[in-house]
């Protein structure tokens, strides 16, 4: 059965007809180009496929396309476009926060779960933000962003490579952690 959808897919209006059983990700790679999100084991077991829908963090690989009509789809391609700053001015061409502290952190090594990992991060550091508490955030308090509380909420995004360490401190310091805390990270991490 097939059903026409309207998704918009980093801030652009995007129509398409899908069959009913189509993933998100299929959707978005075969059908609209899109190859950000990547297709790692297509069980959402390693996070690569992660994106961004009404803000929040989805597995575009456990994602019917046919729930996203009507949809905000994030991928790791529009974060750069969605970049607003300080002053509210649209900044064309300028990286995401998260972005440019994967690359200042040398947080990856052979790229091929960075989207997947800078868009989690993104969420991550929302959900932070709005303090909502993850599975080791500890009393009845605001969480703090220390290594254990990036570390669990972005473990839902594998790195074969394991660039974990380097990950942890840049999501830090997308989320603010100062440069004294950075080096602690990295001291911390041996």
């Amino acid at each position: 059965m097939k059903r026409e959808i309207t998704v918009q897919v980093d801030g652009i209006p995007r129509r398409l007809t899908v069959d009913t059983h189509t993933t998100l990700l299929d959707a978005l790679r075969e059908r609209l180009g899109v190859t950000s999100p990547k297709k790692g084991c297509d069980h959402g077991q390693c996070g690569a496929c992660t994106v961004l829908s009404g803000g929040r963090r989805v597995l575009s690989c456990l994602t019917l396309a046919v729930t996203q009509d009507g949809a905000e789809v994030v991928t790791a391609e529009g974060l750069a476009a969605n970049v607003t700053t300080a002053g509210g001015q649209h900044a064309n061409g300028d990286l995401h926060p998260v972005q440019r502290a994967f690359i200042d952190c040398d947080a990856f090594q052979c790229g091929y779960c960075t989207p997947g990992q800078v868009v989690s991060a993104v969420g991550a550091l929302d959900e932070f933000a709005k303090g909502w508490p993850s599975a080791v955030t500890k009393g009845l308090g605001a969480p703090r962003l220390d290594r254990a509380e990036v570390a669990e909420r972005m473990s839902g995004n594998l790195c074969r490579c394991a660039a974990y360490v380097n990950i942890v401190t840049a999501v830090r310091q997308a989320g603010g952690a100062s440069p004294a805390q950075q080096a602690a990270d990295r001291r911390e991490a041996g």
